[in-house]
């Protein structure tokens, strides 16, 4: 066929990769601006490859490909993203972070492009990486990242690892595509499926939780058993629980009366008659109770305190127990804040 003179062709007989090359050509012949750097790499070579074996398309062949296309357009009920980091995207709060850790995994082992995965990590995740890695991996990775975000990571490693990095981006000029891509590969399954507890709290904060519903002999055993094994976690676990005696340093005056019309009246009486009785912080906390709230409130209490009597060790712990918990509730919904403890000394 001469390039000067257009032969009728049959669109009957052009493949559908031929005629997606024509619409494209069209396109970018019209001025659109296309990206198709979203596609997969092999969909986009099969797209240049057809693109550079056309030739000269006589109009009646174009017009008949754009009617086909223009028909298919019209025929689509339904445009959704391709591609399960789209899907993840539109599903996004829809569905558990257990569920979304597993098809990320998938999508890295799959047929998706796992650089997108790893270029779309923080700056602050990339850091390690790039210093446990070797210096030619790290100079992969710097090169197929934005060049702002590759510079602010450059910023970030200290400075004999970053001039070994920059000077290893020197040598990757023959590394191969399907090099490429087999790190990539790597470093998505390796740093990009963060994976979710299944548990939403911390294991400090779930000690402490326990045990401050636990009877002081309990907790005492427990923390004196925990300091023997891990020291440290013990300490942290101190820190984590909230007693009766830590009400005063940790809830607000403003607050007190949130927290006891959580606590049925003859608890409330329960458990501060016996906090009174016990003395120390117990006594403290009781009378910060009593401070707290109204007036005509507290001599009412007091009043009840006095004809209640002895308490017994038990009722009176699980009595204070309800309180510590009616403060929880109530910090866990939102209605109060708990005034943070003061840090460790260093």
């Amino acid at each position: 066929m001469s390039y000067g003179s257009a032969q009728r062709l049959d669109p009957a007989l052009l493949t559908r990769k031929r005629k997606a090359a024509m619409i494209v050509q069209l396109m970018l012949t019209e001025g659109q601006n296309i990206s198709l750097s979203r596609l997969p790499e092999d969909m986009q070579m099969r797209i240049t490859r057809e693109l550079g074996a056309l030739r000269i398309v006589d109009k009646d062949t174009l017009r008949a490909v754009v009617e086909e296309f223009s028909r298919d357009l019209e025929s689509v009920g339904l445009a959704v993203p391709g591609g399960v980091a789209s899907a993840l995207a539109a599903l996004s709060g829809q569905i558990s972070p257990n569920a979304i850790a597993r098809l990320k995994s998938e999508a890295s082992q799959g047929g998706g492009d796992p650089w997108n995965q790893v270029t779309d990590l923080t700056v602050g995740e990339l850091v390690p990486l790039m210093q446990a890695e070797s210096t030619e991996v790290g100079a992969v990775v710097l090169s197929k990242l934005p060049v702002a975000k590759a510079a602010e990571l450059l910023g970030l490693l200290p400075g004999e690892r970053a001039r070994r990095i920059t000077y290893a981006v020197s040598q990757t000029s023959t590394i191969t595509p399907i090099a490429v891509a087999r790190i990539g590969k790597s470093l998505a399954t390796e740093y990009c499926v963060k994976l979710v507890s299944a548990f939403a709290n911390p294991p400090v904060q779930r000690i402490g939780a326990i045990l401050n519903s636990s009877v002081a002999a309990t907790r005492d055993a427990v923390l004196e058993g925990l300091g023997t094994t891990d020291a440290a976690f013990a300490e942290e676990v101190r820190r984590a629980i909230f007693t009766f005696p830590d009400v005063p340093a940790r809830v607000l005056p403003a607050d007190v009366p949130k927290v006891i019309r959580g606590v049925d009246q003859p608890l409330l009486v329960t458990a501060l008659t016996a906090a009174l009785a016990n003395g120390g912080g117990d006594a403290a906390s009781a009378e910060f109770i009593l401070k707290s709230m109204s007036q005509r409130m507290a001599e009412s209490l007091r009043e009840e305190i006095k004809e209640r009597g002895k308490v017994k060790r038990a009722d009176g712990e699980a009595a204070m127990g309800r309180v510590i918990s009616a403060i929880r509730e109530r910090v866990d919904s939102g209605e109060i804040t708990l005034i943070k403890p003061d840090e460790p000394e260093e």
